[in-house]
């Protein structure tokens, strides 16, 4: 049988306008009926409906009793205006009827986003990179490879280049993008045949795309032309990356020179916890530095684009700012204090971090970051002194708008105060991120556990609004 024609677009759009005006009526028809009914109801108890009318959403009716604002009272009554229960996304009809309505006929998925109606709700499928309710935010967070976030012992590749008489080492902790030095990317050993790269992201997480960038080994430029992407939730079984609805592994173009970078995106994104690239054509050698593009997978639309450093390590956070319920001087000298303001994540120097005192749960580390903000989380590091590593293992959080009345973090489960897993040596970086966010002018670091002594290097994230 031939396939029926397929509509013109002006034809498509005069019918979904049609579609959008009987929607509205509908609205508007079953709005004033269920309106006369407050208004009848209100009038038997010598009352009028108050501006505010009604206090629940007119078209959500989840029994045949609704909630009237009369305002000769000012409280709540309730009233059983008509006897079918409305208990989905239905307009209320003369005689008891109820008429569908379309939640996607005021199109709210944005960004190319298709959206499916559902019973008192819809839901969006957002193109990647966008998430959220109607697909208004991006997942494009740098996770990590760059700025040290992901450590080394989360990199592995299956063969390493061992460089001028074994003496270079190219190894995958290098791959890290914009990376410096006379060795500063990962190669492959030339005899390896199937090489790869992964990163372990500890977790689920969203991947949207990747960063790639190639390096130069004795002033001879090599990187990866041609690669392809697997990845896995387990680091057994692996799925090579597919666009939708192909049935071919999809190939990514790589790079054209040493230095310069390419970009590029999952379109859908990648739900993994291990990412292995796999180079297919390469220059001189599979030599690679690079990026990961996603975000965190539970993070809602809360935290999504709300995590940018708000100034410890910038400095934009000044001295002043930063307080402590006590401070630590090495043997007693002056010299070495480790004072509030070098609580800076990646200080260097012989004191370069902040430290207690004591060894006391009643310590505290408190920043005053003037204006309120949104704070959606916190990196945390450690730190050494004259070889002895200190870290914070475990911490909570407390914040306040005054700095004198405090709330602490709760877990949103358990109802409980928050413990946040700390570090577990003197320099890797622990990422945690709050869900829901705060709003605070003030924040404390409430240390719980430690190694050695109470030493951290901090940068809280979050945004203005």
């Amino acid at each position: 049988m031939a396939e029926p024609a397929k509509k013109p677009k002006r034809v498509l759009l005069e019918e979904a306008k049609k579609r959008k005006r009987e929607s509205d009526q509908t609205r508007a028809r079953a709005r004033i009926n269920i309106g006369r009914a407050y208004t009848q109801w209100c009038e038997l108890k010598e009352a009028k409906v108050s501006k505010h009318g009604f206090c629940i959403r007119w078209f959500r009716q989840l029994s045949h009793q609704i909630h009237v604002y009369c305002s000769a009272h000012g409280e709540a009554y309730t009233a059983t205006v008509f006897t079918t229960p409305v208990t989905d996304n239905r307009a209320y009809q003369p005689h008891g009827g109820t008429t569908d309505v379309n939640d996607c006929a005021n199109q709210p998925c944005m960004n190319g986003g298709l959206c499916r109606d559902l019973d008192a709700d819809y839901t969006c499928q957002c193109p990647s990179p966008y998430v959220g309710k109607q697909c208004l935010l991006r997942c494009t967070s740098l996770l990590g490879m760059e700025e040290g976030e992901i450590v080394e012992s989360q990199i592995s590749a299956s063969s390493v280049h061992s460089g001028i008489l074994g003496l270079q080492h190219w190894g995958p902790e290098l791959a890290r993008l914009n990376n410096r030095g006379i060795v500063n990317a990962w190669s492959s050993a030339p005899q390896d045949k199937n090489p790869w790269i992964e990163i372990d992201m500890q977790k689920k997480m969203r991947l949207t795309g990747i960063i790639t960038q190639g390096a130069s080994r004795m002033g001879t430029a090599e990187f990866v032309k041609v690669f392809k992407v697997a990845s896995s939730f387990d680091s057994k079984t692996y799925t090579v990356y597919r666009a939708d609805g192909q049935r071919k592994d999809k190939v990514f173009v790589g790079n054209t020179d040493n230095d310069g970078t390419k970009t590029n995106m999952f379109d859908p994104p990648i739900v993994a916890q291990y990412i292995r690239i796999i180079p297919v054509v390469c220059r001189k050698a599979c030599t690679l530095r690079m990026e990961l593009v996603g975000c965190e997978l539970n993070v809602q639309s809360s935290t999504i684009g709300c995590t940018d450093p708000l100034g410890m390590k910038s400095r934009l956070i000044s001295d002043t700012q930063l307080t402590a319920s006590s401070t630590f001087r090495t043997w007693g000298i002056d010299a070495f204090t480790w004072y509030p303001h070098y609580a800076r994540l990646d200080k260097q120097g012989k004191t370069n971090a902040w430290a207690a005192a004591n060894n006391s749960r009643s310590e505290w580390l408190q920043l005053d970051l003037e204006n309120p903000k949104r704070i959606t989380g916190i990196i945390t590091q450690g730190a050494k002194d004259f070889g002895v590593v200190q870290f914070v293992s475990a911490f909570k959080l407390a914040y306040s708008d005054d700095g004198q009345t405090w709330s602490i973090v709760k877990d949103q489960i358990r109802r409980t105060d928050k413990i946040f897993q700390g570090n577990s040596d003197n320099n890797t970086y622990k990422k945690n991120l709050f869900e829901p966010p705060f709003f605070a002018r003030f924040v404390r670091f409430l240390p719980w556990e430690w190694h050695e002594r109470i030493t951290v290097r901090m940068e809280l994230l979050g945004c203005d609004d």
